[in-house]
């Protein structure tokens, strides 16, 4: 096992790298594996030491495994692989032009920055499609929204606030249509009832029939979305 950076190495096939973070708040050492993408944090209180830290994971590596096992790893965002856009795969491959397009199934890149390039098409196509969405059920609704914005939260796709300003994960472009325009339906239906009740979720419904799939596809397909990193170029 190794040590290096607040990193420790568990060797094997695969290697698992534990990320080290200390917290003043932690009272005892804590080992979490994310679904989402696989990652290993072990959160090790102020003062403990790394030796301790190894020991912990020393213990505790079949358990980790077995944590990590069917969990699919992050995918880096770059020229050749494949990152979903409205529920199709498309290739990420390089052309000798200045923003990235669709052309059928691939998705064409400047080479030298094709992660900001893939990222800024993905938001940029997320706001048109989630405002066209949100203009169709606000005018079905009878209200009117706020601001709109985009992040890239893993906690929610989306939120209203009591102003009726609207945010949503530009990521729901990756999705099928349909499950971007129930997200929209679903805020939007925030404007009249702010809470989740059997009144706001009969709005719903009434803007998006079919809401129950579409949250039970994000329920079994949305954490791999975030799988997707733009941190490599």
């Amino acid at each position: 096992m190794r040590e290096q950076n607040d990193v420790i190495t568990l060797p094997g096939a695969p290697e698992v790298s534990v990320q080290v973070r200390r917290s003043a708040r932690a009272r005892r050492l804590a080992l979490k594996v994310s679904r989402l993408d696989g990652s290993v944090v072990l959160t090790l209180p102020k003062g403990a030491s790394m030796r301790l830290a190894q020991g912990f994971v020393t213990e505790r590596q079949d358990w980790l495994r077995e944590a990590l096992r069917g969990v699919e790893g992050p995918v880096a965002v770059e020229l050749g692989a494949q990152i979903p856009f409205e529920g199709v795969l498309r290739r990420i491959t390089a052309a000798d032009l200045r923003h990235a397009q669709l052309d059928g199934e691939a998705l064409l890149v400047p080479a030298a920055r094709a992660a900001a390039s893939v990222q800024a098409f993905m938001t940029l196509s997320a706001r048109d499609r989630l405002a066209a969405r949100v203009a169709v059920h606000t005018q079905a609704l009878g209200r009117r929204a706020g601001k709109l914005t985009l992040r890239d939260t893993r906690s929610r796709w989306g939120s209203c606030t009591p102003a009726g300003d609207l945010m949503f994960s530009w990521r729901l472009v990756m999705t099928p249509p349909a499950i971007l325009d129930y997200v929209a339906a679903h805020e939007v239906a925030h404007l009249a009832q702010m809470n989740h009740s059997p009144a706001f979720w009969a709005v719903v419904a009434r803007l998006y029939p079919d809401y129950a799939e579409a949250r039970g596809w994000l329920k079994t397909h949305g954490a791999a979305l975030h799988r997707y990193r733009f941190d490599a170029t």
